[in-house]
């Protein structure tokens, strides 16, 4: 009994510390996946998949950092998707994933099927940049339209 409890703890252990080194400075209380796990996450869920593509030299991408780890309201709201950084090399090559260009940060909502859903952008941000959040309450509205849409 002791053993299976000391793996047990083990394994939960391993689980935060992988959480943790997946979130990369976006929040270590987000339940963070990497792309591949978190589509095959989404597919058995039914949860839509929020997307976080950023590059570590980008200036923008760290002052978006700690808005999104200290956000209550976006980890509170974060358990209704599959939240995944994509950081640097990680970023898909799919067009898809640049809808209006290549700019960074850039933050995509997908269905349940891992396909990005254009139509959900910030509404209240630059006209040019439809995908870039550059506070809080924009991430928390764009969260909350992809959850109107995309929830089954």
């Amino acid at each position: 009994v002791a053993v299976a409890v000391a793996v047990a703890v083990l394994c939960a252990l391993v689980a935060v510390a992988s959480a943790q080194d997946l979130a990369r400075g976006w929040g270590d209380n987000i339940n963070w996946r990497t792309f591949e796990a978190g589509k095959a996450e989404a597919s058995l869920s039914g949860k839509p998949i929020m997307v976080i593509i950023h590059k570590t030299w980008c200036g923008a991408c760290k002052s978006l950092k700690p808005v999104v780890a200290s956000d209550e309201k976006i980890t509170e709201l974060s358990r209704e998707f599959v939240m995944v950084n994509l950081q640097d090399e990680e970023e898909p090559s799919d067009p898809s994933f640049a809808p209006d260009g290549g700019y960074i940060p850039r933050i995509l909502f997908l269905n349940s099927a891992g396909e990005v859903q254009p139509e959900i952008f910030n509404k209240g941000g630059n006209a040019k940049y439809k995908y870039y959040y550059s506070g809080g309450e924009q991430i928390l509205t764009g969260m909350r339209s992809a959850l109107s849409q995309l929830k089954q």
